[in-house]
């Protein structure tokens, strides 16, 4: 019974270990997530014109998604340094921070089209 018992603190040691390091890497993205709203990124409503006067090109221009039917309209998304952009037709409708490193939970940065 007591090797059970062992097992058992160390497998919640193991758990709480791992949800420390989770929760860091939370708190990372969180931290640097305020920083970069405190820079401008484009508002919800801009069209594509607009967006590409005020902020310049995009590093890339992603594959549009959908567009099939009137229910499932053209999604297309720009990819910028430190965020992605993504358009409903041609209005903004989400600004989205990338992550900088693997430990970060959120969406990776685009590569630049070549």
């Amino acid at each position: 019974m007591p090797l059970h018992r062992s097992s058992l603190a160390a497998a919640s040691a193991l758990l709480a270990l791992g949800a420390l390091g989770s929760a860091h890497a939370d708190t990372l993205l969180i931290d640097r997530v305020q920083q970069e709203r405190s820079h401008a990124t484009p508002a919800r409503g801009l069209s594509m014109a607009q967006v590409e006067r005020q902020y310049g090109a995009p590093l890339s221009k992603l594959s549009p998604a959908g567009g099939d039917s009137r229910w499932h309209p053209t999604i297309n998304r720009w990819a910028y340094p430190n965020y992605t952009v993504y358009f409903e037709r041609d209005r903004v409708i989400d600004t989205v921070i990338n992550r900088v490193s693997a430990d970060e939970i959120g969406p990776k940065g685009a590569a630049p089209n070549r």
